[in-house]
């Protein structure tokens, strides 16, 4: 695909998004950028929400994910389904019961202002960070597609990416990100579908001969014992739920929209039937990577191979066979066959506008949840206009550093850098709400902070040595369990004998 289209492409995909702000954002207040004016459709944030916790990462780096992992991903999936029932009975009510718009302002009424402060802070570097990975990803390949053609420095197109986000989220709010989710998730979607029929018909194959190709292919493990850190299926199950209860639960971006919902009846049909849906979707997702893997095998277009350092090597022959380009991280390899001639025309712009949809569904809502906590939370202000304007715009200015430091300093997958640094810093979340949930005790509330930063420090040495600590064990994404238990029992510590009356 040339550059000119691309840039067509982008161009018009963002006219729509722009129309779509200004249609949902007419006849708003102050109010309307953080609550939606309470009347969000449930259908339409259930639908809208797949896409945005899907994102890149999924639409990316799951397709490549498959390769040495199988489809073990899908054990953290089925634990996603139980944590987001969690979140539906236990939370969701809570939240709609106190009147919330940020969920932060729990920690205040339970504990105290420190622990707000804490929480909210915490939030605002998670989100920070996890929104900075999942536009790193995709700037990656729009850089591929898009930035290299043209000439246009790396850095002026992360520039343009998040202004363009922040021109039709900076009114609308959460009122627009309902509507645009929907948009987003329908192309992400569409772009996945389209690319698997196009990988039947280069096959050659009927829909029950492509169905057992999948499924004869060394790829469709599911339950695959020898992952390490990955541990045996029931533990993927146990930290998937542990992650949808911290990075949903406990996360104003996606609360926010579950509290723009009419009544908490509407927010829990919302969030079952989302995270129905979201099995099968993952699933479609890991299907195409062993499709891919197959489809590129069997074109001899993808070899590969073990360097000296032990790390696998991708050769992938351009379509006349001349050329090979190497790389390591399986996060390049979908984005590769749909960059290169290895897909139809049609299916290489359909691939870019689901890569823009991925990019732009996590993105333009963590703007809004990161404008709406430190407007709420740290300013303790929701009402001026203006104050919130200069909030998002430097919001935007901070992922844009973020996302170049990353372009400085990342070298490993993506997904599961995400998800490792997810469990640094949402740990403490998991703790303080764990604590009040769970317990009647008050606590210290000037020492909350100091618990909130120890606790991921000693995470990051139990990690860091966890093979010569543990015989050999190297772990993995059950940081996110250690450090929401050493939260607790700090909080423990610093409890406040009486009980609360």
């Amino acid at each position: 695909m040339n550059a000119t289209n691309s840039a067509v492409i982008i161009i018009a995909y963002f006219g729509i998004l722009v129309l779509i702000s200004w249609l949902t954002s007419r006849k708003t207040n102050a109010q309307s950028f953080f609550t939606g004016d309470k009347k969000s459709p449930w259908p339409l944030i259930a639908f809208g929400m797949i896409g945005a916790s899907l994102s890149g990462v999924t639409f990316i780096s799951i397709p490549g994910w498959v390769h040495g992992k199988g489809m073990t991903y899908m054990a953290v999936v089925l634990g996603y389904f139980i944590g987001y029932i969690v979140v539906a009975r236990v939370l969701l009510p809570l939240y709609y019961k106190l009147g919330l718009t940020s969920i932060y302002a729990y920690l205040g009424q339970r504990f105290g202002r420190n622990s707000h402060k804490t929480g909210s802070s915490f939030f605002l570097l998670s989100r920070i960070l996890g929104a900075s990975f999942r536009l790193y990803l995709v700037a990656e390949v729009l850089d591929l597609f898009l930035f290299k053609s043209i000439g246009l420095p790396y850095w002026l197109g992360i520039v343009i990416t998040i202004a363009l986000i922040w021109i039709y989220t900076f009114k609308g709010g959460i009122k627009t990100i309902i509507w645009t989710d929907t948009l987003q998730t329908a192309a992400m979607l569409i772009a996945v579908g389209v690319t698997i029929f196009f990988i039947r018909e280069n096959l050659q194959l009927s829909w029950s001969g492509l169905y057992e190709n999948f499924q004869s292919s060394e790829y469709a493990s599911i339950v695959h014992w020898k992952n390490g850190s990955w541990g045996s299926f029931a533990f993927g199950i146990l930290n998937g739920a542990l992650i949808t209860i911290v990075m949903t639960g406990l996360d104003q971006d996606m609360m926010q929209k579950n509290l723009s919902c009419k009544n908490l009846k509407d927010s829990q049909k919302n969030m079952f039937w989302f995270s129905v849906v979201l099995i099968p979707v993952n699933f479609i997702f890991l299907a195409l990577g062993v499709l891919l893997y197959e489809y590129a095998f069997d074109a001899g277009f993808l070899t590969v191979s073990i360097d000296e350092t032990e790390q696998t090597v991708f050769h992938l022959l351009n379509a006349s066979k001349e050329t090979v380009e190497d790389f390591t991280l399986t996060d390049q390899f979908y984005p590769r066959l749909a960059a290169g001639n290895y897909f139809p025309p049609v299916l290489g712009i359909v691939f870019l506008i689901g890569l823009i949809a991925a990019a732009y569904s996590s993105a333009d809502s963590a703007l809004t949840s990161l404008t709406t906590s430190f407007c709420i939370d740290i300013l303790e202000d929701d009402s001026n206009v203006k104050k919130r304007r200069w909030v998002h715009l430097g919001v935007s200015v901070v992922l844009i550093f973020v996302i170049l430091l990353f372009k400085q300093i990342n070298n490993r997958s993506v997904v599961q850098e995400l998800f490792t640094w997810a469990g640094y810093t949402y740990g403490p979340l998991l703790g303080l709400f764990a604590f009040g949930l769970l317990t009647k005790f008050r606590i210290n509330d000037r020492y909350v902070p100091l618990v909130a930063i120890v606790c991921p420090l000693i995470t990051i040495l139990l990690k860091e040595n966890s093979e010569v600590l543990f015989n050999g064990y190297k772990m993995g994404f059950e940081v996110l369990a250690i450090n929401g238990c050493l939260t607790f029992i700090g909080l423990w510590l610093i409890r406040v004998k009486k009980n609360k009356s």
